[in-house]
């Protein structure tokens, strides 16, 4: 029977799990990193939390290791790279700490209304200071939510509860989702402008770092609350130090930080500031919920070769992987393309297969598309997750299977619907396994996608080409690749162009003034 090995502290109720599924399994907790790979050799499954770290010297050493189950949603002690490479599963729990977490924002904003933690000090300290402690009540007040996914649509219901007015930022919020939730979907400047309360409840992309600075909380309401239970670097520390400082923000309540464990931060000392030491997780239900659920996942895949929450390996089967390989990478290319372009709520994603691929596990190809469109904005989307997250945010999804069409054997179509226009993408898989595009929004041409990318859609108009091309060179951007495709003569146009770093902004916002450019964006892949 399979070997698993518990190595940091876990509920006794997931360590009978796995003895009830028929698993021998050991509790061998606060192994430092030799003692662990003296004996991982001898083991099929690993389950841990954030203390044991699964480093490459550990994989090379468990020559057994099919699988890393970590109880909690963070993998970042777990090297994902050197796993997939050994062959190992990683698995998590993305959604055992979602009601402890919006209960403790919930917590926190309370206690940033009433002063509490500042009251509770000074009682404790002999002091009757009655008149110093005037705080707020929540009832009819404007919570702004910033990120209504799973936590956020919890913390939103609650709020609803206390009577509070709910409003929420987030660009894959459907209208529909947010008139089921009782919430009013808002632009985060109208957020700002109206919230007394902010929470965050968004993951750490390269489109949320930083989205409370000096700037933005510069357009808050005068005397705007601050809860951040989700992940440091969402807020620029001295921007906010300095704005409680001025008056402008009255407070806040702090569970992450930018640098984890803070034992020190500019915002430590303020009368105004709450903290507390990254507790979201922190409870009792919520430790066995996601131990229990770990366990299950991993005597599962054991025993039956079910995969569920898996974070770098599809559910794909060993006959089919050869085969359906590239188009998993055509399919989260395409996903991705349109993910980055798009800035508004998704409410439909239509996936058309034709030719060979239509006979494929299209099911593994959909979630790999829906992970690309989605990881823009969900840093913890992984194929197992996506169907779960895009069904959550009524996103209707659906696929379309066609025989062989036009010029190409085989192609991938993604169609995506928003709140404001339908975007469509298509691709194939030349020889050799190469995925390629071959159409964006009707408009012919064809493609490979680079680390970086310059997306270019205007007017066709004579020197066009000609300017860009000028703004490239003079700031020294090399151009790898240049693909260009147009609807007709003198409509609309796309250049699609490979370069060998990232453009900054301000090169952006040079091409973006140049005549006749409708959008310009740098993408990733």
């Amino acid at each position: 029977m399979p070997k698993v090995l518990i190595s940091d502290q876990l509920s006794p109720a997931a360590v009978q799990i796995f003895k009830d599924r028929g698993l021998e399994v050991d509790v061998k907790t606060g192994l430092d990193r030799d003692e662990l790979i003296k004996i991982i050799g001898d083991y099929d499954g690993l389950a841990i939390r954030s203390a044991t770290k699964v480093t490459p010297p550990v994989l090379a050493a468990a020559k057994k290791l099919k699988v890393v189950g970590r109880a909690g949603i963070g993998v970042d002690n777990v090297d994902l790279p050197a796993a997939t490479a050994a062959g190992v599963i990683v698995m998590n729990t993305p959604f055992g700490n979602s009601i402890t977490t919006a209960e403790h924002a919930i917590a926190m904003m309370f206690a940033l209304a009433r002063d509490i933690p500042q009251a509770n000090a000074s009682t404790h300290a002999g002091k009757w200071e009655k008149s110093k402690f005037m705080g707020v009540e929540v009832t009819a007040k404007v919570l702004g939510i910033i990120g209504c996914g799973n936590i956020g649509s919890i913390v939103a219901d609650r709020a609803l509860g206390l009577r509070m007015k709910v409003i929420a930022f987030d660009p894959f919020l459907t209208p529909e989702r947010a008139q089921d939730m009782g919430v009013e979907k808002v632009e985060l400047e109208e957020l700002l402008k109206r919230a007394d309360f902010i929470t965050l409840h968004t993951p750490l992309t390269d489109k949320t770092r930083n989205i409370l600075n000096a700037e933005s909380l510069a357009k808050c309401k005068k005397g705007v609350r601050i809860i951040n239970c989700a992940r440091g670097g969402l807020i620029v520390e001295a921007d906010l130090k300095a704005a409680i400082e001025s008056g402008h923000v009255a407070g806040a309540a702090l569970d992450v930080f930018e640098e984890e464990p803070a034992k020190s931060n500019p915002l430590f000392g303020m009368e105004q500031i709450i903290c507390t030491p990254h507790l979201g997780a922190s409870t009792n239900e919520a430790q066995e919920n996601v131990a229990l659920q770990v366990a299950e996942q991993m005597a599962d895949y054991l025993l039956n070769g079910a995969i569920t929450n898996s974070i770098n390996v599809p559910a794909v089967s060993a006959e089919e992987a050869p085969k359906l390989t590239p188009f998993l990478t055509l399919a989260q290319q395409l996903g991705s393309f349109a993910g980055q372009l798009t800035e508004s709520g998704i409410s439909e994603v239509t996936v058309e297969y034709a030719g060979d691929v239509a006979e494929m596990n299209t099911r593994v190809l959909t979630n790999a598309a829906l992970t690309g469109l989605l990881k823009p904005q969900l840093e913890d989307v992984n194929m197992v997750s996506a169907p779960v997250i895009a069904k959550e945010r009524n996103i209707k999804v659906s696929e379309v299977k066609r025989e062989q069409q036009g010029a190409y054997e085989t192609y991938i179509r993604l169609v995506v619907k928003t709140e404001r226009q339908e975007r469509s993408v298509a691709g194939t898989v030349f020889s050799g396994g190469k995925p390629r595009l071959i159409q964006i929004k009707g408009v012919n041409m064809e493609a490979a996608l680079g680390p970086h990318m310059l997306y270019v859609t205007n007017q066709d108009k004579p020197g066009f080409i000609g300017a860009l091309g000028s703004i490239l060179g003079k700031n020294s951007i090399n151009i790898a690749n240049f693909n260009l495709g147009r609807e007709k003569a003198g409509g609309d146009a796309i250049c699609l162009i490979e370069v060998d770093a990232d453009v900054t902004p301000a090169v952006l916002a040079e091409i973006q003034a140049l005549p006749h450019v409708v959008q310009v964006k740098s993408l990733s892949f």
